[in-house]
């Protein structure tokens, strides 16, 4: 599991002049100073900027995901483009079990205090990764609460309502099912939004599949694993 939320770079020429960059990429020895210094840009910072990559995960083949220290990590993004930005990076999006397996020992806060705890009550600021440093699990993954929420591969049946974990307050959207539209692809964890379901009752056990692989929000991100 990386150990922090992935933030979307654009590479250009990725398969002849930064091919070189692209190993190191898939390495995990790629830095902001490289990407850079190579021509690529930073997405899915304020806008949905994704394009030509688009929400079904058609033309990203320059679209490549990064684990790094201190970034803002990239939301506005679908499952099915986080999906092809982890597989550029010789990745993938982690199985909800590998996600719920990587989140333990991460603090359950309420409240946030604001500065070391899991991002859960920012109202509209996402924290750099690694920046609350109380936020992180017995395996070393941080902002696995809060923060963004997180796209896992799994999908399910599209639920139509949510319920609470019991004995933990985590939100779990997990009731009824649709009968028409795309299924609920998992996003797990809970965001910084203060006041929202995902964000105030945000946890180890929040997930929600209400929402469909296409959708994107500027509260949802991912983060990949090998």
């Amino acid at each position: 599991m990386d150990t922090y939320e992935a933030s979307v770079w654009r590479i250009p020429d990725p398969l002849g002049t930064n091919k070189g960059l692209v190993r190191k990429v898939k390495r995990g020895k790629a830095t902001v100073a490289k990407l850079t210094a190579a021509g690529a840009t930073r997405l899915g910072e304020v806008i949905d900027d994704y394009a030509p990559c688009d929400d079904h995960g058609s033309g990203c083949t320059d679209v490549f995901a990064m684990s790094l220290l201190g970034e803002t990590p990239s939301a506005f993004i679908t499952w099915f483009q986080a999906q092809q930005a982890c597989k550029n990076s010789g990745k993938r999006l982690p199985l909800n079990a590998e996600w719920q397996a990587a989140v333990a020992g991460t603090p359950d806060p309420r409240p946030d205090n604001g500065t070391t705890d899991c991002n859960t009550a920012s109202t509209f600021a996402v924290a750099p990764t690694g920046s609350r440093s109380s936020c992180v699990s017995v395996d070393g993954a941080f902002d696995m609460v809060g923060n963004l929420l997180e796209w896992v591969a799994d999908w399910v049946p599209r639920s139509t309502g949510c319920g609470a974990w019991s004995g933990s307050g985590d939100v779990q959207c997990l009731a009824g099912a649709a009968t028409m539209g795309e299924p609920g692809a998992l996003l797990r964890g809970g965001s910084f939004l203060i006041g929202m379901l995902d964000g105030m009752l945000a946890g180890p056990l929040t997930v929600n599949s209400t929402v469909g692989p296409s959708s994107s929000f500027n509260d949802a991100g991912f983060r990949c694993a090998r």
